[in-house]
């Protein structure tokens, strides 16, 4: 969209450059491990690190005590603390390195799991000692690709031996308090078979994200001709405290997914692209919020696992829009996203014989996203009512929705539909049918549910805030949405959650198509069935 807002290698970056920052280094790594709370397991040694893990509890994990603090509330002076993990993902015991820049004397890393945990919404797994700070370099930026990046030595090398699966937030505190920042991390699981693959889109995250002067939509002059060609995971991110897009995308679906004490499993698009067998026998695939940005390999590796029965859900709308690819960096694999979008012949990945880092629908390669999600991007910006038009499908059980109800703002900032232009497979159940106006043109947004021969079911809502509107209804609500707009869309996420789990929906819950109802003049344009 145009919105204005091999395994990864283990993070040890370039040696340290002097005797006095060697010492910091060592001062920092022996710090670490220091603190533990009730709720957490000690130190494991190497041994235990290696172990495979059956699943998480996570009925378990969240009848444990939250923590009511886990929530930035003084973010400071720009640059008195930012930083980056050297890994996006890790496996539970595995190493990650912390690269931060401070201004203090001292900080603390304090490393909270999102979840329900009473309402609380996170648990403080582990805390550091106070660890000695510095000034880091800046930026770096590649002239060819005009790619910010943050240089930066690591301040930390954390254990994660005790942490339990899921998605984790690290809050940087200076010691003297003034100010604190995010840094995203996904401690991910070794297996999804029977489980909901919970995704983290944090290629979406990075191409949004502006620190260092450009993400991949505009740059230093504010302008398209300005922005990056490329973007890096080695730099903060300026949005979200820290967080990048997770906490308006994501976190709200992470919450009620573990609310529900459902068998979960956690995982990031790039792991999905590294791995083809990581989605084996999984129950579902969640896409969340915003998760636009995927690789050729995430795709197919999707695509694969949704035709042999694995459901998927989107609970956004944009999702699978752009084709990327990834590069290392210094710091490991996977590390660098490439997206040349309508520039794609200038990139010298696409001179070497390699895909296209441009829109998935568009040739060259063409391949719209509609063949995988039964729905496609239509545009954006929209702010539109959501209405009802299916509502007494299973999906809708709950809900209170009557036949041609309108719920104001649910449909935002961008939207799909269905459109047999391109190609869909079939049959697809239209449940809402929302007129918008975008730009002077007239379309709709559909949220529409699909079934396909192998047994998998697939929903999709149809718009971007979905996942906002779960926590809607209070003071303070994004976009105007209400107290019905939070009561349906939990209604509807937990009949969808509850249905994928249990294995392929299609099989007992087989769409209907009503595609003529709709759209009577579209073409019978359709993907054959595999």
């Amino acid at each position: 969209m145009e919105q204005p807002p091999a395994a990864e290698g283990a993070g040890t970056g370039p040696p340290p450059r002097s005797t006095g920052r060697r010492r910091l280094l060592a001062l920092a790594a022996a710090s670490l491990g220091a603190v533990h709370f009730p709720g957490a397991a000690g130190a494991a040694g190497a041994a235990h690190a290696a172990a495979p893990r059956c699943g998480l509890d996570v009925a378990g994990e969240n009848a444990l005590t939250g923590t009511a603090d886990w929530r930035v509330t003084r973010t400071g002076a720009a640059g008195d603390i930012e930083g980056f993990a050297g890994r996006a993902s890790v496996l539970a015991g595995e190493p990650v390195n912390l690269h931060v820049s401070t201004t203090a004397p001292r900080f603390t890393v304090s490393a909270f799991r999102m979840g329900w945990y009473g309402g609380a919404r996170g648990r403080l797994v582990w805390r550091s000692s106070p660890l000695p700070g510095a000034v880091q370099p800046r930026t770096e930026t590649d002239a060819a690709t005009r790619m910010a990046h943050a240089a930066w030595q690591p301040s930390a090398r954390l254990d994660t031996a005790a942490w339990p699966e899921g998605c984790y937030l690290l809050r940087l505190d200076t010691a003297d308090g003034r100010a604190q920042r995010y840094v995203p991390l996904t401690i991910r699981s070794a297996s999804t078979a029977g489980r909901l693959v919970i995704v983290n889109s944090v290629a979406t995250w990075q191409a949004y994200n502006r620190w260092g002067g450009a993400d991949l939509y505009k740059g230093t002059t504010g302008k398209k001709a300005s922005r990056s060609l490329a973007v890096s995971f080695d730099r903060p991110y300026a949005g979200g405290q820290g967080s990048g897009q997770f906490l308006v995308y994501e976190a709200p679906l992470v919450a009620l997914a573990e609310r529900m004490g459902l068998p979960l499993a956690y995982a990031t698009g790039a792991d999905i692209a590294r791995d083809p067998s990581l989605l084996c026998g999984a129950a579902a695939i969640l896409s969340l919020g915003h998760d636009e940005y995927w690789s050729p390999e995430q795709r197919l590796h999707v695509a694969r696992a949704r035709d042999a029965g694995t459901n998927l859900a989107v609970f956004g709308a944009n999702c699978c829009y752009r084709r990327i690819r990834y590069e290392p960096s210094s710091l490991g694999s996977d590390r660098i996203v490439v997206c040349y979008k309508d520039d794609y012949a200038r990139d010298p990945g696409y001179r070497r014989g390699l895909p296209p880092t441009n829109d998935f629908r568009r040739s060259p390669a063409a391949d719209a996203e509609s063949k995988l999600l039964g729905v496609i991007y239509d545009g954006y910006p929209v702010d539109a009512p959501y209405v009802v038009t299916h509502p007494h499908h299973w999906l809708l059980a709950g809900t209170g929705a009557r036949l041609g109800e309108s719920i104001p703002h649910l449909v935002g900032v961008e939207y799909d539909r269905v459109n047999t232009r391109h190609p869909t497979p079939r049959p697809i159940e239209i449940l809402s049918h929302s007129p918008v106006v975008r730009k002077g043109h007239r379309s709709h947004a559909n949220t529409a549910y699909l079934t396909l021969p192998g047994g998998a079911g697939v929903f999709a809502t149809g718009t971007m805030r979905w996942v906002e509107a779960l926590d809607a209804g209070g003071p303070g609500a994004p976009h105007g949405l209400d107290a019905r707009a939070h009561s349906f869309t939990r209604a509807v996420t937990e009949n969808v959650l509850r249905a994928f789990a249990q294995g392929p929906a299609g099989a007992s819950r087989p769409a209907a198509d009503n595609v003529a109802t709709h759209y009577p003049a579209d073409p019978a344009t359709t993907t054959p069935a595999p």
